[in-house]
């Protein structure tokens, strides 16, 4: 989760956030190279006592200033577009989830079990327990099972929600009548907290997301014992 007085990302906990992270850090330092580029070529120009007022153009700059940026272009599309096909990518999930927008909760379907679903509602800030986030922590969370793919199929019943968890790279808008998909695998075990993030209506602020991923041997447990009291 955010912590205060953050200026960067969220640590990475799936291997989409961490190419994500990759290319972050690959696009700022160009743009540091850049920007420290211009700025020396502006500090030369006005510091400088030598000048030509008769020069009327120059080849070799023309060709350098038009050359240079489309390289620059290639360095930063070539990556971007590989993440972009990675993120496209749901090959052979292991678990779907179904995750349904309301105003103003989400709501949980594993399709590969029939009877499994749930809501996820926000808990009060009087209702909660120590260690427990404010306007972050629910009454259910999406539990999934660690280094596995998963689906989720996102929708929503009313207006636009989002849903999005960024440690996992992840945000898919949630569209009436429109079934999204999108995908991630958890690295390590963990609870992980998101928000909707497209505004929809009073409460928009109110219906957090948290995911938590188990080791499989859990998480079958975890079925198995909620299968029993539904």
């Amino acid at each position: 989760m955010a912590h205060p007085q953050q200026l960067g990302f969220q640590d990475a906990t799936s291997p989409l956030m961490e190419e994500l992270l990759h290319f972050h850090d690959h696009a700022l330092m160009i743009v540091f190279l850049i920007s420290a580029f211009v700025l020396y070529i502006i500090v030369a120009m006005v510091t400088t006592k030598i000048y030509d007022k008769y020069i009327l153009d120059s080849q070799e700059i023309e060709i350098i200033w038009t050359v240079l940026p489309a390289i620059i272009l290639i360095m930063i599309a070539l990556p971007s577009l590989r993440i972009l096909y990675i993120m496209d990518e749901v090959n052979d999930p292991h678990l779907t989830v179904k995750a349904m927008g309301h105003q103003w909760y989400w709501s949980y379907e594993y399709t590969d079990y029939e009877e499994l679903g749930f809501d996820s509602y926000m808990i009060p800030t009087q209702d909660l327990m120590p260690g427990q986030f404010r306007l972050l922590e629910t009454d259910h969370r999406m539990v999934v099972p660690v280094e596995s793919p998963i689906r989720v199929l996102v929708s929503a019943e009313d207006v636009l929600h989002s849903w999005a968890v960024p440690t996992l790279g992840v945000k898919m808008d949630a569209v009436p009548g429109r079934l999204n998909q999108t995908a991630f695998i958890t690295s390590r075990p963990g609870v992980f907290y998101g928000q909707c993030s497209e505004i929809c209506g009073a409460n928009h602020s109110f219906m957090p997301i948290v995911v938590e991923a188990v080791l499989l041997e859990s998480f079958e447990n975890w079925l198995s014992i909620t299968l029993q009291d539904l």
